[in-house]
């Protein structure tokens, strides 16, 4: 059996992150984290904060503290929002680690020893009123291709192309807004991507042939357009330096590596940070170096793609070891609000902090992965948001399991009756649930979440058909044994939805897996149902006492959203 390694895109320092982020990386991945480990699989879920770079620093500038400072405690913020959220990372480190560190050098040592890195001369944006050389987000403008008018000077954010301060229109300085800008000339490394571009286009042709439209779409256009030689140090004060062993000079100039040549080798030290954490751990090259029975899987969002498809393949196929690469990269589009793009730099849309303060975090859960943006680009909206939780979480799951265990207790107290024995109703049930579970394996192990959703909530809905149909409080009437049979095989419905839900909602699924006095499992993760075992029903036996939760989920008003458009905006505001 695979060892499944799992990673999602590590989030930027750089303050709160909003629901896209959540949806478009780290929230997928943790679905498919718990799936695997449900259903008894050795896995891994790695995750860092990506902490180097020019953001980093001009955060820590306008907060008025070290950047050290700043991003150990926006480290610390994330990672608690994120637990919030019921994020099983099996660890979340930072790149910003001594590990990141010792990692980061070795492959820029190893690509040099293979001739992939070398030393150019270059003409840089020079500040003269700042008085210093401008990395490239420390340079803002126009963008060239689309006009967009606060394009960084390595990225523009809003057509995702990639660019160089040079390329914008307009250019300034991010530290004081100076257009006092000169090009002077200066030193940096330089990683051929381009000698290995045959190589990048041969692994994608023998890895990607199952992997979603999206990721190959854009991975074979940065193909077809040619990669290019990039430079992979910055002249900042915040990163992994430059070794001074192979490149003395620059490292006397205080050069670091760019943070995109070190961000990815994150998950690298990450799961070193996990190993060297507890000596009992495996040593963690297990899981990278010459790995061969290792799964690995990427979740990212579209405009991390090109990195994971291209730069990073790049760097690992020109260190000449074997480390392991990628399996299969699920790529997203994007989250919208109200059709406008979340931000967290003009801070539009619904921040993390902020979502958790309105609702527990499996109302987001839910509401995020039915909506995952695979496809398409999905819009946000407080109606949509509303009705689905309100329709799929309150009234087929929350309500199905309150009236089926309040009656329980009004009619045979705290322990699940007898009744009769199983007749054609509870095997055709079963049947039915046996196909809608394969068929709800199937998407998750496809990662095809939105459909995986769907089929779920008709497990959930069929439980309701089942007691609706049988109607137990009218079979009471004249027959309690009759009534007894429906609600004991209800109550292992509710048994089953705690089991399989657990992917998406964690809390509620642990709640309604302790209403039972049974005995604890001793392997708790590995708890997916068999079809054997969903074809019975019968997990719950007479006489298993049990206890009335309190109301699962909480319908949205509306005044709750009449509040929430105020405080977040609504669509006439947005647009």
């Amino acid at each position: 059996m695979a060892r499944h390694l799992v990673t999602s895109a590590l989030p930027y320092i750089n303050g709160v992150k909003h629901l896209g982020n959540l949806v478009g990386s780290m929230l997928p991945a943790d679905v498919y984290a718990r799936y695997l480990r449900a259903r008894g699989h050795e896995v891994l879920f790695i995750c860092a904060t990506d902490e180097h770079g020019t953001p980093a620093e001009l955060a820590a500038a306008e907060a008025g503290i070290t950047v050290t400072d700043f991003c150990a405690r926006a480290h610390d913020i994330q990672k608690r929002i994120y637990d919030d959220f019921g994020l099983s990372f099996d660890y979340f480190g930072r790149t910003s680690s001594p590990q990141n560190a010792e990692i980061t050098q070795h492959f820029a040592r190893k690509l040099h020893e293979h001739g992939f890195l070398e030393e150019r001369s270059v003409r840089q944006v020079y500040s003269v009123t700042d008085g210093r050389f401008l990395p490239d987000r420390y340079v803002v403008g126009t963008c060239p291709h689309c006009a967009y008018e606060r394009a960084r000077g390595d990225q523009c954010e809003n057509c995702t192309r990639l660019l160089d301060p040079t390329d914008l229109v307009d250019p300034r300085s991010a530290i004081s807004g100076t257009a006092d800008l000169e090009v002077r000339e200066t030193a940096h490394l330089y990683f051929r991507q381009s000698a290995l571009q045959h190589e990048i286009q041969a692994w994608i042709d023998a890895t990607a042939e199952d992997w979603p439209h999206l990721t190959v779409s854009i991975a074979r256009k940065w193909l077809a357009e040619g990669v290019h030689d990039r430079a992979v140090t910055r002249d900042l004060d915040w990163g992994v330096p430059v070794p001074a062993d192979v490149w003395p000079e620059l490292a006397a100039l205080g050069k670091v590596f760019y943070v995109w040549f070190d961000a990815p080798l994150g998950y690298l030290a990450a799961t070193k940070e996990w190993s060297d954490a507890d000596p009992l751990r495996a040593d963690w090259k297990s899981w990278w170096f010459d790995a061969e029975d290792v799964r690995y899987t990427e979740f990212m969002g579209k405009d991390n793609v090109p990195f994971h498809t291209v730069m990073f393949p790049a760097m690992q196929l020109g260190v000449r070891e074997p480390w392991k690469m990628v399996d299969y990269i699920k790529s997203f589009n994007w989250l919208n609000y109200y059709g406008g793009k979340f931000s967290t730099s003009q801070h539009r849309g619904i921040f993390t902090d902020d979502a958790l303060d309105l609702l527990p975090a499996d109302y987001w859960r839910y509401f995020m992965i039915a909506n995952a943006p695979e496809s398409d680009d999905v819009s946000f909206t407080w109606d949509l948001f509303a009705a689905q939780v309100n329709k799929d979480l309150a009234d087929v799951l929350g309500n199905f399991v309150n009236r089926v265990l309040t009656f329980i207790a009004k009619r045979f107290g705290d322990t699940l009756p007898a009744g009769a024995a199983p007749g054609h109703a509870e095997q055709e049930l079963g049947g039915q649930l046996v196909e809608l579970l394969e068929r709800y394996e199937d998407h998750l192990d496809r990662i095809e979440l939105r459909k995986a959703t769907a089929v779920l909530r008709a497990i959930w809905s069929l439980g309701n058909e089942y007691i609706n149909n049988k109607a137990p409080w009218a079979q009471w009437k004249t027959d309690p044994e009759a009534a007894a049979l429906t609600l004991r095989t209800a109550a292992n419905l509710v048994y089953l939805f705690a089991q399989i839900s657990e992917p998406l909602i964690p809390t509620s699924a642990q709640t309604l897996r302790q209403l039972w006095d049974v005995p604890k499992r001793d392997t708790p993760d590995a708890h997916w149902p068999q079809a054997s075992e969903v074809a019975a029903l019968a997990w719950l036996a007479a006489g298993t006492r049990f206890t009335v939760p309190p109301v699962l989920f909480t319908k949205i008003t509306e005044d709750d959203l009449v509040s929430w458009r105020e405080r977040f905006g609504a669509e006439e505001e947005i647009r």
